[in-house]
């Protein structure tokens, strides 16, 4: 697969070094050049740097690896070279206060479509730090890092579920690109709880036997519940 790399920051280096090992041809994009030419280099095998209208036309699925406010401009800049290509976002629009800067609008994916109207744009990647992406692979207690997938295409969704197995995880059905915005408020407040307090955000969840309650018993009382 031909994979184009928008930007030359951290998620960039630490997604594409799992795709560059799959095998995959990867050319980095970047308006500054001697960052692509590092990035490239510390890759190794089939990548290459090029600048981001290179990127954009070169791959059939472009990661988007640009801070939330730029990835629109850059997208509808280089709208008619990814025409028909799949587009992954990875972006959080999170600002000071851990607050999410969408909460008025459309989401950072769903912006990205409306500036590039021809891609098919998914959400993904974007719940963890990029030092989690860089393990090989992603495992916790035994299990493999769960990845939650935004988007409306189907051939799209299997390219990146594909790139998510790429990355050691297991791809998780997450919907059309309209609940992009959930990951997004997602993210927005694990950083605030992980960051701003502290907090272990994954034990706010139950096990999934317990989503719905504990099965095979029978319903409580209130009086029985909390004695």
């Amino acid at each position: 697969m031909r994979i184009g790399v928008l930007g030359t920051g951290n998620m960039a280096d630490a997604l594409a070094t799992h795709w560059v090992r799959a095998g995959h041809d990867v050319a980095v994009g970047g308006r500054d050049m001697h960052k692509a030419e590092r990035l490239a280099t510390r890759l190794g095998g089939s990548a290459k740097p090029v600048s981001l209208h290179a990127a954009a036309e070169f791959g059939q699925v472009v990661l988007a690896a640009l801070p939330f406010g730029a990835g629109t401009s850059v997208v509808r800049e280089l709208r008619a070279a990814m025409d028909g290509k799949v587009l992954i976002d990875c972006c959080n629009p999170v600002g000071p206060g851990f607050r999410l800067l969408t909460q008025s609008g459309l989401s950072a994916a769903q912006q990205l479509a409306a500036s590039a109207p021809g891609t098919h744009v998914v959400k993904a990647f974007n719940l963890c730090h990029e030092d989690v992406w860089r393990m090989s692979p992603p495992i916790f207690d035994g299990r493999r890092l769960a990845v939650p997938v935004c988007g409306d295409d189907e051939t799209a969704l299997a390219l990146v579920h594909q790139l998510v197995q790429q990355v050691g995880c297991e791809p998780v059905a997450g919907g059309s690109l309209e609940r992009a915005g959930l990951l997004e408020a997602t993210a927005a407040l694990f950083i605030g709880l992980w960051i701003g307090e502290g907090a272990d955000a994954q034990a706010i969840a139950p096990p999934l036997a317990y989503a719905a309650g504990p099965r095979g018993e029978e319903p409580q009382t209130t009086e029985k519940a909390f004695r």
